[in-house]
């Protein structure tokens, strides 16, 4: 049976890569399906497609970063939809680079949607949710939030936000509402850095997947499967979690593994 047919989601940053497989997903499995994002083009091909699975959709164009106009946006998705019981907040945005070299507005505009933009999310949703008695929220983090993988701005704002994730357990889990975070490792979408990534070595996926030690880079539809989880009665007793879906990589070094400490060993 499916998991989801009495849900009502929404998820943000939904018009292309793992928002719109986390959509897509909840959608066969039952769930009517709000989404946002900026980019008003990519949203709508996403309700399109969930319109297309045969479930109630609703589509806005929001910047999470503007709360009063997120919050008009989360009314008009609950006048659409009804009450959402299922929040993902997966909206996300880097730009790379080294502590160095970052300049200081691409840190603070990381800062600004990974983390505040989460917050503005949670701001308006969980009042709602405590009056209805209940809810859940699954906050997309990172690996880099638990070590660091480069990129540093969006580093700690994934780091913050696992602990904002264990605030949020803490503070809400009276009221019926579980908050979980899921940790991805590098996933292969579609998005412009994975193609400038390609073009410069056709071969990027290939050598990245031997960080893994499940020999692959995973695709948006892993990560989407522990937002189906986490999000479903199923994890009813699951709350303030970090779940790495990441194949390995945070359980130990393969690269360091096979080319120091296996080619050292004695025949």
């Amino acid at each position: 049976m499916p998991r989801h047919t009495t849900t009502r989601a929404l998820v943000t940053g939904a018009a292309h890569g793992i928002g719109r497989a986390i959509a897509l997903h909840l959608a066969n499995e039952g769930a009517a399906v709000a989404v946002l994002d900026v980019d008003g083009q990519g949203v709508a091909e996403t309700a399109r497609l969930i319109a297309a699975i045969g479930h109630p959709t609703f589509a806005a164009q929001a910047d999470i970063t503007d709360a009063t106009a997120l919050a008009a946006a989360f009314d008009d998705a609950e006048q659409a939809l009804g009450a959402i019981t299922l929040l993902v907040n997966n909206a996300a945005f880097s730009a790379a680079g080294d502590l160095a070299g970052i300049g200081l507005a691409d840190w603070h505009k990381e800062i600004n949607v990974n983390l505040n933009g989460t917050y503005h999310c949670l701001r308006s949703m969980l009042p709602r949710m405590q009056a209805r008695g209940g809810g859940v929220v699954v906050n997309i983090a990172s690996v880099n939030g638990v070590r660091y993988f480069g990129n540093p701005a969006y580093s700690a704002a994934k780091a913050a936000l696992i602990n904002l994730t264990q605030s949020v357990a803490s503070e809400y889990g009276r009221h019926g509402i579980r908050c979980n975070a899921v940790l991805p490792g590098s996933v292969r979408t579609d998005n412009i850095t994975w193609k400038i990534r390609q073009q410069k070595d056709p071969d990027v996926f290939k050598k990245l997947a031997r960080w893994y030690p499940l020999g692959r880079v995973a695709k948006p539809e892993d990560v989407a499967r522990a937002v189906s989880f986490l999000g479903s009665d199923e994890a009813s007793y699951i709350t303030g979690v970090a779940l790495p879906v990441d194949g390995g990589l945070l359980a130990g070094m393969n690269v360091m593994i096979d080319d120091f400490i296996l080619e050292s060993k004695p025949d």
